[in-house]
């Protein structure tokens, strides 16, 4: 009863009631990715390329995308990383949720959140006063 609740009223936490009908009726499962998230691709938009979306386990969050499954997303290539034996390149980063909010959000010095005076702008700006 609770996730009915929650399909109807709530679009973040997993699919609506109309996700889970368009993805019943019109959906092709295409994979799986570790965390879980579920792809699929079904129907053609207007501009001539398959529909694809994701059904996220949990809170939708976007950037829990893996790199390959987002260069998939958005039609950088064809082939899903399950049919491809995709390898993350080194550069790429695993997905680290959002931190604002929490003590581990990023505060530079001179923020109001943390202690310390902002560093002095460099260059060759100079600020307007009035009478000069």
């Amino acid at each position: 009863m609770w996730n009915f609740i929650l399909q109807t009223f709530t679009w973040w936490n997993g699919q609506t009631m109309g996700t889970r009908f368009a993805t019943w009726r019109f959906g092709k499962r295409v994979g799986e990715d570790e965390f879980g998230n579920v792809y699929y691709e079904g129907g053609m938009s207007s501009y001539g390329l398959p529909k694809r979306w994701v059904i996220y386990k949990g809170y939708a969050e976007a950037s829990a995308i893996p790199p390959g499954w987002h260069g998939w997303m958005h039609h950088r290539t064809d082939v899903p990383p399950t049919k491809d034996n995709y390898v993350a390149k080194e550069w790429q980063k695993q997905h680290r949720a959002n931190q604002t909010g929490t003590p581990q959000a990023y505060r530079p010095p001179g923020s109001l959140a943390v202690a310390g005076e902002r560093p002095r702008v460099t260059g060759d700006y100079d600020a307007w006063t009035p009478g000069n």
